[in-house]
């Protein structure tokens, strides 16, 4: 029997699609630009639906991005989406940077919008909220994140740039925990960064109360 030698790991570019939906004011005029981006084995038919429901949302241009891994669901066999997994996360994260500059590129040049962007992303899509912010390349107006930490990449990335940000999680959220909530606080505020809060009753989910602080904030940041 003849010998191998062990296996190797070899990497190649490879291209995939995005898909994003939006979802365009009616008004005349140039709007702001709201993009979003979902949770764990969602898809963007589900973020936007949260989006179009925060109070002043009808004179947003809204975007809901999609991740770029797709999977049928366990339960639904609908296709939902994920960002990343742990195999492969360093080229996953600069993919998803790069996804996210092209997608409000796009938006930008299609689109009569104003100079306020904001970034909101939801659990996992916290993450790459966080992410566009700090390194999508557009100037932004604001960062919300809900129920989802601040990444590690960024933590300890160097100098860290980022707009106004709020920050949401339900008093039983077992996932975004009370531990996870206060470290970035404090390394956010450490850095020098705005940072506004809310903690709701409720879990790892969308509550009236956050929707109602979300509201308040895009009208102090797009005023």
């Amino acid at each position: 029997m003849t010998e191998s030698t062990p296996p190797s790991e070899h990497t190649i570019a490879a291209s995939t699609q995005g898909r994003y939906l939006i979802s365009c004011p009616t008004g005349q005029g140039s709007h702001p630009l709201l993009v979003g981006f979902h949770g764990y084995g969602e898809q963007a038919e589900t973020h936007l639906a949260e989006l179009q429901r925060l109070p002043g949302a009808e004179h947003w241009l809204l975007a809901s991005v999609q991740g770029l891994h797709w999977f049928y669901s366990s339960k639904q066999q609908r296709v939902v989406a994920s960002w990343m997994t742990r195999l492969g996360r360093e080229q996953a994260i600069l993919d998803n940077i790069q996804y996210v500059d092209g997608v409000v590129r796009k938006l930008q040049q299609e689109f009569n919008v104003n100079n306020h962007l904001v970034y909101v992303g939801f659990s996992q899509g916290a993450a790459m909220a966080y992410r566009a912010a700090a390194k999508a390349g557009h100037a932004c107006s604001g960062l919300i994140v809900l129920g989802g930490d601040l990444p590690n990449d960024l933590k300890e990335g160097g100098p860290l740039r980022l707009p106004k940000v709020l920050i949401g999680r339900g008093q039983e959220d077992d996932w975004y925990t009370q531990e996870k909530y206060t470290s970035d606080l404090v390394t956010l505020r450490e850095r020098g960064i705005e940072v506004s809060t809310t903690v709701f009753k409720g879990g790892h989910e969308w509550t009236a109360a956050f929707r109602k602080e979300v509201g308040q904030f895009l009208t102090a940041v797009s005023s």
